[in-house]
């Protein structure tokens, strides 16, 4: 049974917001979008609202779903359901990410980002930001 992950595609002025992982949890060091596992019970939109309070300390209003992606790492399987976000409040804090960067949809390419993010890139740029 995979594990389930909702991911905020946060967008302003352009660019998309990257955290970096933290070094000796699960893929410690990639970068990537903001996010986390549900909890019991907790719809997906609600699970990207809360994940981006707690890991960044920013508030953010889930638009639409943007990609919906299965990937079997040797240690566990995920589903990614990535959402595109709006930043409504707050600067991005380092609360439980190394760092962040904004980035613009083609810089994407110059980070580290785990395999299972690859498909929502692609989608990313054929975007309209």
């Amino acid at each position: 049974m995979p594990t389930v992950v909702a991911a905020a595609v946060v967008i302003r002025d352009g660019r998309v917001l990257l955290t970096r992982r933290m070094e000796g949890q699960h893929l410690g060091g990639f970068w990537e979008f903001p996010g986390g596992k549900l909890e019991e019970g907790e719809a997906p939109e609600a699970a990207v609202v809360r994940e981006c309070a707690e890991e960044c300390g920013i508030q953010v209003e889930v638009i639409d779903i943007l990609d919906v992606t299965h990937h079997r790492y040797p240690e566990k399987e995920v589903l990614l359901l990535f959402y595109r976000c709006a930043l409504r409040s707050g600067e991005v804090q380092h609360l439980q990410v190394a760092e962040h960067a904004w980035v613009t949809p083609t810089e994407l390419e110059a980070y580290p980002l785990p395999p299972a993010d690859e498909q929502v890139v692609r989608r990313i740029l054929s975007l309209e930001l």
